[in-house]
């Protein structure tokens, strides 16, 4: 059994015993997953025709105060699982036909899912397996998931601490995150492609676009550009709507508009940022979120 009783999993190193209390994430010392689903929403060469196999886990080490999934990672609403239901839950995932296990906000519980995967694998799991995080990441922790993870789906949130503190709680943000990119990098390399343009290895970074915050997605792309070069595919997102707590931040309390879109356009074609996906502004951004039912789990 995984007990985490010094657990230093995240930057935030707690070092705490979560067996007895829980840090910063809320976590114990027991997985506690919201939902196994087939998720369509993906970049297309994660999602593609079949859809990807997402586990939502339960907590966060982050408490982002716009979160959208924030009823799972700041509310903690799921069900405690052992490691051996997990297992279980990725092989009905990959009987459903899916492209991918993937694995949504897995940081608090890595050792847990580890042990999972090798019993996954031992029982016929074969299907390549997605780390998809916040990336405020130690790159300790992501160098145990060598081997384990075949798709890296780090966030970039953040350019400056004094926005990651201000809105996710955190003053070591940008010092976190780049490291442990790299390290996905050197594990998994450039991206590789199956036949259908599903992605089997490599990197795609996320960057979400803050409403009134465009100097900040600029900023992340200019270091997305300058530290990984061609190594990753880039994820921009429009997809932002005001949840949780954002409604307490007037500048982000609101949807993106066209011009903030069509400035960062500009960017990535001055930067000539070609290799990966920028969202479409849409009308009803909450039908990205699912319904945390607790449904296969």
């Amino acid at each position: 059994m995984c007990e985490y009783k010094n657990c230093k999993l995240c930057p935030r190193e707690c070092g705490i015993d979560r067996t007895k209390v829980v840090g910063a994430c809320k976590a114990t010392n027991k997985v506690k997953v919201a939902l196994a689903s087939i998720h369509n929403f993906e970049e297309p060469c994660i999602s593609g025709d079949e859809g990807s196999g997402t586990v939502f886990f339960s907590n966060c080490n982050l408490r982002c105060v716009y979160c959208q999934n924030f009823e799972i990672s700041r509310d903690g609403f799921g069900k405690e699982i052992t490691i051996e239901r997990l297992a279980e839950i990725f092989l009905e995932q990959q009987s459903r036909g899916v492209n991918n296990i993937n694995l949504v906000t897995p940081t608090m519980y890595v050792d847990s899912i580890i042990e999972a995967i090798k019993i996954a694998k031992k029982n016929g799991l074969t299907i390549p397996i997605v780390y998809n995080s916040s990336g405020y990441e130690k790159a300790d922790t992501i160098k145990k998931l060598e081997g384990y993870i075949d798709v890296y789906l780090p966030d970039f949130k953040y350019a400056t601490n004094r926005l990651s503190l201000k809105y996710s709680g955190v003053n070591n943000y940008v010092e976190s995150v780049v490291p442990a990119i790299h390290e996905m990098i050197k594990q998994v390399g450039t991206p590789v492609f199956n036949d259908k343009g599903i992605m089997t290895k490599g990197v795609i970074i996320r960057h979400m676009i803050l409403p009134n915050n465009v100097l900040n997605t600029k900023m992340v792309l200019k270091k997305i550009k300058e530290e990984f070069k061609e190594k990753t595919l880039i994820s921009v997102m429009a997809q932002y709507f005001p949840s949780g707590d954002a409604n307490k931040y007037p500048e982000i309390n609101r949807k993106i508009i066209a011009e903030e879109l069509q400035e960062v356009e500009n960017c990535l074609n001055e930067l000539e940022m070609e290799n990966g996906y920028i969202q479409e502004i849409g009308e009803h951004e909450e039908e990205y979120v699912p319904n945390f039912d607790l449904s296969n789990i």
